[in-house]
């Protein structure tokens, strides 16, 4: 089995009886946590015009993070670039590496991060995307280039910055793109698992070495419930379950406590859904975690994995993170 890092997805979610203050404090708990558990990396996600998740104004977050921080990478998983322009990007991430050098990571993805009327208020323009998202990639490549300095524009901060850049992917489109450029591509398996095989096939069988890396990097992105025992787990994991029947509902609230019986909550139906959709979901005790890890390492061979993990009280979550380390580490890469 290949031996693999393992890092944490944030979504800055908002929690039913609580603020957004409480959500920031608890995201720099988090990050603090995983830190002095030597996780590799903590990632923030774009998203809006969403009651659940706060993490919108994802630069900033990503500064408030690294600022009470003192070691741990910090970046974007990711930032929806489409909707930014290239030369703000590249201004915000300039500025946060000049601040906290050698930990910025800088993750791009083409989807909107929301729904379509909120899309279209972004400026988002559909029509173009599939050529505007490759195209704004080579422009952020330029803003950091040394060579840019000569061109009337400029991105300052960011210029001459070596800002690590990842491709994100829910489906095998970003895949073709992240092998072509020669980039690490992380897959959201944590939400879209149906495409991940074939995404991370395609992206290693065309990978072509470029200055920026000489061989394929996977990354994916799951989510983990750990628990003490493997009944607390799977009670804990009931959030995340509602999280999603919430999003087939497009019902935006934010997150719920766990519950006994989700039976009383979804159909047939739902049920369905959402377990297709949380598919590479680790839940239960340090033992069971452990044996989940080694068999999705055994079978996928990633270079880091990244756990997303939807758990209502706080504490609790820092524990899921502990054991999650925990269970890593009792495997023999």
């Amino acid at each position: 089995m290949k031996n693999f890092d393992i890092s944490v997805l944030d979504l800055a979610p908002v929690k039913q009886g609580k603020t957004i203050h409480d959500t920031f404090q608890d995201s720099l708990s988090l990050a603090n946590h995983a830190e002095n558990l030597d996780y590799k990396r903590f990632w923030l996600a774009e998203h809006h015009n969403m009651e659940s998740i706060a993490s919108s104004a994802t630069s900033v977050l990503i500064g408030f993070i690294a600022n009470g921080t003192k070691k741990i990478r910090v970046g974007s998983g990711g930032i929806m670039l489409p909707n930014h322009s290239s030369l703000v990007i590249a201004e915000q991430f300039g500025t946060l590496e000049s601040l906290f050098p050698g930990r910025i990571d800088l993750g791009l993805g083409r989807a909107p991060g929301t729904d379509g009327l909120t899309a279209q208020a972004l400026g988002r323009n559909p029509a173009i995307i599939n050529e505007q998202f490759p195209r704004q990639i080579l422009e952020l490549q330029k803003y950091f280039s040394k060579e840019n300095s000569n061109a009337l524009v400029r991105a300052i901060p960011g210029e001459g910055l070596d800002i690590p850049m990842y491709i994100l992917g829910s489906s095998t489109d970003s895949a073709w793109l992240a092998a072509e450029l020669g980039l690490p591509y992380a897959f959201a398996g944590h939400f879209a698992p149906e495409q991940m095989d074939m995404a991370f096939k395609i992206y290693r069988e065309h990978f072509e070495p470029s200055k920026y890396l000489d061989r394929p990097f996977v990354l994916a992105c799951v989510n983990g419930v750990a628990a003490e025992t493997s009944e607390e787990a799977h009670f804990l994991s009931t959030t995340l379950f509602q999280a999603f029947i919430n999003i087939i509902r497009n019902d935006r609230k934010p997150f719920p406590a766990p519950v006994e019986d989700m039976d009383e909550i979804w159909s047939a139906m739902e049920k369905s859904m959402v377990l297709q959709k949380l598919k590479f979901s680790f839940i239960g005790n340090q033992e069971e975690i452990a044996e989940q890890l080694k068999n999705f390492q055994e079978k996928y061979q990633v270079d880091e994995l990244m756990i997303n993990s939807h758990i209502y009280d706080h504490q609790k979550r820092l524990e899921s993170y502990k054991i999650i380390r925990k269970a890593k580490n009792s495997l023999v890469g």
